[in-house]
């Protein structure tokens, strides 16, 4: 995948996840725990549609680095996603 696509796949991870939330219109950098008010039990949920829409793992430990869009986009990138 380029990174157009896994942000396609971050965007539809984090539409699923937070229904609320205008996934398409999110700007990269925006934060989802202080901007967006993800918990824990949220980036798991998000952790586990990217996995499924990736193939990409992210262990817990690497939750840190999955932040924004940007983020999480580069870490999937480094991890065999893009």
């Amino acid at each position: 995948m380029n990174a157009t696509e896994l942000e396609a796949a971050v965007r539809r991870a984090l539409a699923e996840i937070a229904p609320d939330t205008d996934a398409a219109n999110v700007d990269r950098d925006a934060e989802f725990h202080d901007d967006l008010g993800l918990d824990s039990m949220d980036t798991l949920n998000f952790a586990i549609a990217i996995h499924e829409s990736t193939g990409v793992d992210i262990p817990e430990v690497d939750y840190a680095e999955i932040t924004s869009i940007a983020t999480c986009v580069s870490y999937l990138d480094a991890h065999g996603g893009g």
